[in-house]
């Protein structure tokens, strides 16, 4: 059947108002019923008997077939009256559910000509605000952000693509120079293997990172209590001598802090928040890591020197594959930061960045506190 919901309202419709109608006549029928014997019928002459015929036989009473005949017609004109209101009911009823149904069909309509190709179009169900309105709206937002993200996934793709392509083609390069050069020699061999090396090595990281992103989008595993003060202080130990390479100075400030959570996802987070703070740094430069602990939230903080971010450009950092600049540098592939907000976003914490005054990033990252 085509409009099953249409129908049962319809039924619904002429149900109530056949019920409605129905005890209407029957409290009508008990107030007449009632005033009629209440009131005394008014004193009528008696009607003489029909004087007797010589050879007739005995007089005939007054006839009361009209009395009869009268309770019986009022009886049956109620009846009539609801099976006509039965009839309307149901027209009344019908058209009454196609007018209340219509936005819905429409939104359907809609909804079937929506797909990935044109998921930018919406419902934008005209008139004043209903329940109906505010379920359109409800799915336009949806289907917007179901266009944001497509549109990221587009976009992850096809820097992935890219990022994927670059090393393939350096690789090739390599491995044709030596096939190309006759005069090629065991040290040129050494030195093309030596790149072919570290261009899969740097893949590798990126393959990792991608699976790390990916597994951190889909949530975490089970909680359990994680000293992420730590954790810190294991990962500015594991980058102490990065940092003095580069002539960094490091503080930290690692009150007892514990978070619910993943301890490979967090630590994760610290990594790339470190990372980042000492390879986008400047010689000399400050690399400042922090936590702060109140009374329901543990908020981490890492800052650092480094070259001037627009405001513009501070969220376009935690999206993939984007850098400040876009050529690489170092085997990093622009997928720190989004890994970042990843893990942050499955353990319910707040992520807010924002660029220093004199150059450099601020990121902090705010945990709902262990219990």
């Amino acid at each position: 059947m085509r409009h099953p919901l249409r129908l049962r309202l319809t039924l619904l419709y002429c149900l109530v108002s056949v019920m409605s109608s129905a005890v209407l006549l029957g409290i009508m029928w008990a107030l007449a019923k009632s005033l009629g014997g209440a009131v005394a019928p008014p004193a009528l002459d008696p009607v003489p008997p029909v004087p007797a015929v010589p050879g007739a036989g005995p007089p005939v009473p007054a006839p009361v077939v009209e009395e009869v005949a009268g309770a019986g017609g009022r009886l049956a004109q109620p009846l009539i009256a609801l099976a006509i209101m039965a009839v309307l009911s149901l027209l009344l009823g019908w058209l009454i559910a196609g007018r209340v149904l219509r936005p819905v069909l429409t939104m359907t309509e809609r909804l079937h000509r929506i797909s990935d190709r044109n998921v930018h179009e919406r419902l934008a169900l005209s008139g004043r605000r209903t329940e109906l309105k505010d379920l359109a709206d409800t799915v336009d937002g949806l289907l917007g952000r179901l266009e944001a993200a497509l549109d990221a996934q587009k976009r992850f793709v096809a820097n992935a693509a890219h990022e994927m392509r670059t090393p393939l083609t350096v690789e090739r390069a390599l491995l044709e120079e030596p096939l190309i050069d006759p005069d090629a020699s065991l040290a040129s061999f050494r030195s093309n293997f030596a790149r072919l090396l570290a261009i899969s090595e740097q893949r590798g990281q990126l393959l990792e990172s991608l699976l790390t992103l990916a597994g951190s989008e889909h949530g975490r595993g089970g909680d359990e209590p994680v000293d992420l003060a730590g954790l810190l202080e294991l990962t500015l130990r594991e980058r102490a001598p990065e940092a003095r390479r580069r002539g960094l100075r490091v503080t930290a400030s690692l009150p007892p802090a514990v978070v619910p959570g993943d301890p490979l996802l967090l630590g994760r987070l610290l990594v790339n928040l470190c990372d980042n703070a000492i390879h986008h740094n400047v010689p000399g430069g400050l690399v400042e890591a922090g936590l702060h602990v109140a009374a329901d939230r543990v908020v981490l903080n890492v800052a650092n020197t480094g070259e001037v971010i627009p405001d513009d450009q501070v969220d376009r950092l935690f999206e993939p594959f984007q850098r400040l600049h876009r050529t690489a540098d170092a085997g990093h592939h622009g997928l720190g930061l989004s890994i970042v907000r990843a893990v942050a976003r499955a353990h319910g914490a707040t992520l807010t960045a924002r660029p220093r005054p004199g150059g450099g990033l601020a990121v902090e990252v705010g945990f709902p506190a262990s219990a």
